[in-house]
């Protein structure tokens, strides 16, 4: 017979079989039992949902990222289109100024 250690395994399965005493013969097949460990199994999901969490964290950041990317992108073409509009102000006040 074997001790059952919760450090080593977090699940074990034992076969049972009832046996009549005065004959030794069993009086059923044998049956199985699994005996779980809830704190490892606790301890197991816990870190799954941990996982996950930072997973959607990564996720999260890596959208912010990217729209943080875009709206800069988007901020620095309507600056372009600013500096173009002044050109083409300052070019036609130069050519009024040069008619006048």
């Amino acid at each position: 017979m074997k001790r059952l250690d919760r450090e080593e395994k977090a699940e074990y399965t034992l076969t049972a079989q009832a046996i009549d005493r005065d004959t030794n013969k069993p009086l059923e097949p044998p049956s199985e039992f699994i005996i779980k460990e809830k704190e490892k199994e606790k301890e197991k999901e816990k870190e799954k949902e941990k996982e996950k969490e930072k997973e959607k964290e990564k996720e999260k950041k890596k959208k912010k990222k990217k729209k943080k990317k875009k709206k800069k992108k988007k901020k620095k073409k309507k600056k372009k289109k600013k500096k173009k509009k002044k050109k083409k102000k300052k070019k036609k006040k130069k050519k009024k100024e040069k008619t006048d």
